[in-house]
């Protein structure tokens, strides 16, 4: 084990740091405790004596400044006060949904149960549609002025610098990968000035991980992402498979979305946009989060020369898919 490794900032988050923080809140636990699955912060449910479990997210140290996160707890707040089915920070007594423990951010929410959508259900897409119209309806009174966008230099330009800096990319495979990724950064730029959209307020990591569904009903949950940006990024996740299969699910996401919100459908062309966005920085973010003992434990196929090969044939799809004609509402 490296250095690195031995001297992570969440080696003093001990089980015994966790309770002693929750505790710290106002809250008295029973000395149950359940890691959930969570490798950008660390997240556990944590038993209380005499009533349900809380969920205690203890941030990232040095991710997020206190302000970004309490934007993003605003935003959340914003949304459960206008009924929306998201799972919200607690405001204890002190008014405060942000604490701090030995050095640690942290938040406590109510424990939500549930599975994820199923995307192939119609009523689900339909649902899922509604709901984030509802949210973009607010998202859109005001903008974030703390939190950072989804931009091209953010998740791509700084990704592909950072994995060449750093010599993750295999010797053999370096020209192959600095070709194409020269290829898509011109390609992207051409789309990013091509087309206008307005910037909201979003979740801005609107995966099915990310969603319960339980009572027939669907809870968002982990705004951790929330950013600004169009639309669109919110919701092009909820679509797969062929072009068929995603006019399909398109169409019956943006029938519920029409019921609360306007889309601008320019924002269509944004779709494989922002997913060569997310495939670059998904890569990017995995190796730069390397030294976390929980990474390598977690994705122990990352950093192979297979891994790498298999991200370049990938860029190279998404490359051909920047030029394929767009999805149409009808």
């Amino acid at each position: 084990m490296s250095n690195a490794m031995q001297n992570h900032p969440y080696d003093p988050l001990t089980p015994d740091t966790v309770l002693d923080a929750v505790e710290s809140a106002g809250m008295l636990t029973d000395a149950r405790i359940l890691a959930l699955n969570s490798y950008e912060n660390r997240v556990y449910q944590v038993g209380l004596e005499d009533d349900a479990p809380v969920i205690a997210k203890f941030y990232r140290p040095g991710r997020w400044t206190r302000q970004q996160i309490e934007e993003e707890h605003d935003f959340t707040l914003e949304l459960a006060d206008n009924e929306l089915p998201v799972v919200a920070p607690m405001k204890l007594d002190n008014g405060k949904t942000l604490h701090e423990f030995n050095g640690f951010l942290f938040s406590l929410t109510p424990r939500r149960g549930g599975h994820a959508p199923e995307l192939d259900n119609p009523d689900h897409l339909f649902q899922l549609g509604r709901l984030m119209g509802r949210i973009h309806k607010i998202g859109e009174t005001k903008p974030f002025t703390l939190r950072p966008g989804i931009t091209l230099q953010r998740f791509v330009k700084d990704s592909i610098a950072y994995l060449l800096d750093n010599q993750f990319i295999p010797e053999s495979l370096m020209p192959a990968y600095t070709t194409l990724t020269n290829d898509l950064v011109d390609k992207l730029e051409h789309i990013k000035h091509a087309y206008h959209y307005n910037l909201i307020r979003l979740h801005g990591d609107a995966h099915c991980g990310n969603i319960l569904w339980r009572d027939d009903y669907f809870h968002f949950v982990d705004f951790d992402d929330c950013v600004n940006g169009p639309a669109i990024q919110d919701l092009w996740m909820f679509l797969s498979g062929d072009r068929n299969n995603q006019t399909a699910q398109l169409s019956e996401l943006m029938d519920g979305y029409g019921e609360f919100n306007d889309f601008n459908p320019v924002e269509l062309n944004l779709i494989e946009y922002f997913r060569t966005l997310r495939i670059i920085n998904y890569s990017a973010w995995l190796a730069r989060r390397w030294d976390d003992p929980a990474f390598p434990m977690a994705f122990p196929w990352f950093n192979s020369e297979r891994y790498w090969a298999d991200h370049i044939l990938e860029l190279r799809e998404q490359l051909a898919a920047l030029d394929e004609p767009v999805l149409t509402l009808y």
